[in-house]
């Protein structure tokens, strides 16, 4: 039987890289991010559906695809607006990532790594067996986020609030990765999460 775990974290906390070392060991990864971005590629239904809510307006004029500055502009300001839209994306995302994993299952795959960043806001556990958040404190989190997005503190400090609190994932967590050290850190407590599960790719 192949287990099944759920990857997640919170925005910067660096669950990307956690997600690429898994990788690099050779373990499966089904990421929701590049999922999301597949299913609104042109022509898709959920691109349909998309262009069909919210007009034409939406796309780039040169290739027909979503403009997505555009319908992150139209939703983060309209909660109507963004629970259509997670209507028509998420149960696209799921349907594709349980077919990715069916057929990780089907070729002989022991573990399988589902990286998920909404795996709890979106009760969405019930696609693993197991859960893992990699997690850092508000303040790295916050320098992190300034750095990475060029964001001031007032505009990453919103986009933090707007999620579910970190430290509020790790209590429903089966293993925590503490990535506010080195890389050579975290790498250390995965790979001691590896061992002590006895996780074979």
């Amino acid at each position: 039987m192949a287990i099944i775990l759920g990857l997640t974290g919170g925005i910067a906390s660096g669950k990307s890289t956690v997600s690429n070392m898994l990788k690099e060991k050779g373990y499966t990864v089904i990421d929701a991010d590049l999922a999301a971005r597949k299913v609104v590629e042109v022509g898709q239904p959920a691109y349909l559906a998309i262009v069909e809510e919210f007009g034409k307006s939406i796309l780039q004029e040169e290739d027909e695809t979503i403009d997505r500055a555009k319908l992150g502009n139209i939703v983060f300001h309209n909660e109507e607006s963004r629970r259509k839209l997670n209507g028509i994306v998420h149960p696209a995302v799921r349907g594709l990532m349980l077919s990715e994993k069916e057929q990780a299952v089907e070729s002989g795959k022991n573990t399988i790594i589902m990286d998920i960043p909404l795996l709890y806001e979106s009760d969405l556990t019930w696609m693993v067996d197991r859960t893992i958040v990699v997690y850092v404190n508000k303040e790295t989190q916050l320098s992190r986020l300034m750095k990475r997005n060029q964001f001031t503190e007032q505009e990453a400090s919103s986009r933090i609030a707007s999620q579910f609190p970190l430290k509020d994932k790790v209590g429903l967590a089966d293993a925590v990765i503490d990535n506010n050290g080195t890389i050579e850190e975290t790498e250390k407590q995965l790979e001691k999460m590896i061992n002590e599960w006895d996780l074979r790719p």
